[in-house]
C-alpha cells in the first residue's frame, strides 16, 4: 500500500497562472475586462490621509466573481476568493495576497460606489464593448413585467382589516389550544404521557 510522503521543502516554485484552465470563464472575462478608468473615477471619493485603502479594482473584480458565479453572500464570496486558485488569479492576489473583509463590500457599495456611479459606468462600458464586438444589438429590448404572487408578507396578502381580524382570531385560538394541551399533559400521570 502506498504512503504519501510530505516533503519539507523550504522554497516552492508555483505559478498560479498554470493552475487556471485555459477555458475557464474568468480567463474569458479577464481578456475583455478593462478597469483602468475605475481608479480615476473613484479617486475623489478616497481620502489622502489615514490608513491605506483597499484597491478599488480588486473590490470590483471580487464583485464580478460574485455576480458571475452566483455567490450572493459577501461573507461566502470572501471565503471562496480566499480558497479558489482561479478566483485568486482573476483578482491578481497571488497565493499570499489578503482578501478584503466582507463588511468592506457593503460599506463601499453603499458609499463610494453608489456616490461615484462607478458600477453603472462599468455596466454601460461592458454593454458598449459587447455592441462593438457584435455580441449585442441595439435593435430592440425586452422587459419582464410578469406579476408573481409573493408569499413573503402575509399581512399584505389581502385587505388589512380582513387579515387582522381573522389572524387575531386564529392566533388566539391556537394559543388557547396549545395552553390547553400543555396544561393537560402536565396534569396527567407520568405513565399516560406521550412524548412531545
Amino acid at each position: 500500500m502506498g504512503v504519501q510522503a510530505t516533503s519539507a521543502r523550504l522554497f516552492y516554485d508555483f505559478c498560479l497562472d498554470e493552475h487556471v484552465p485555459s477555458d475557464h470563464m474568468l480567463r474569458s472575462i479577464d481578456r475583455h475586462l478593462s478597469l483602468d478608468e475605475v481608479r480615476q473615477a473613484l479617486k475623489p471619493f478616497y481620502s489622502s490621509t489615514g490608513r491605506p485603502s483597499i484597491d478599488p479594482e480588486l473590490m470590483i473584480r471580487i464583485l464580478i466573481i460574485g455576480y458571475c458565479m452566483g455567490i450572493r453572500s459577501e461573507r461566502r464570496l470572501c471565503e471562496e476568493v480566499h480558497l479558489n486558485l482561479a478566483y485568486r488569479w482573476f483578482c491578481r492576489l497571488g497565493l499570499d495576497g489578503k482578501v478584503p473583509v466582507h463588511s468592506t463590500f457593503s460599506k463601499n457599495r453603499h458609499g463610494r460606489f453608489r456616490e461615484s456611479n462607478v458600477l453603472r459606468h462599468l455596466f454601460e462600458t461592458v454593454v458598449e464593448r459587447c455592441m462593438a464586438e457584435g455580441l449585442v444589438g441595439a435593435d430592440g429590448f425586452a422587459v419582464d413585467t410578469s406579476l408573481i404572487a409573493a408569499d413573503a408578507n402575509k399581512q399584505r396578502s389581502g385587505p388589512s382589516d380582513e387579515w387582522m381580524n381573522g389572524s387575531r382570531r386564529r392566533s388566539r385560538t391556537k394559543l388557547v389550544e396549545q395552553r390547553g394541551s400543555i396544561s393537560r399533559r402536565w396534569t396527567m400521570p407520568l405513565s399516560a404521557r406521550r412524548p412531545l
